[in-house]
């Protein structure tokens, strides 16, 4: 199993527009091949953040069936134009 974790930065005063939005994208992703389950945690102390935790069977789930697929395109439509600045996401793998 792959975490893909993905702190996400949402500009200021677009919080509830990001929620909505994510709402519709998270049956995208909960969809494709290789998913096993994600949340969306919000920062208590500083709102606009939040985090995206995603669970994939391997890493080639996410960044190839994935990010390669058109419903890729979809996800990135309606959520990439809320970030500044644009995430870095990381992947890891269970040490025990």
């Amino acid at each position: 199993m792959i975490l893909e974790v993905a702190p996400l930065d949402v500009i200021a005063g677009k919080e509830a527009m990001f929620e909505a939005a994510f709402a519709k994208a998270q049956t995208i992703i909960a969809l494709m091949d290789g998913y096993l389950s994600h949340e969306l945690q919000r920062c208590t102390e500083h709102p606009n953040r939040y985090i995206l935790l995603v669970r994939w069977q391997t890493l080639e789930h996410h960044t190839i069936g994935f990010r390669q697929s058109p419903q890729y395109q979809e996800w990135r439509g309606l959520l990439h134009h809320f970030y500044d600045p644009f995430p870095t996401v990381l992947h890891y793998e269970s040490v025990f």
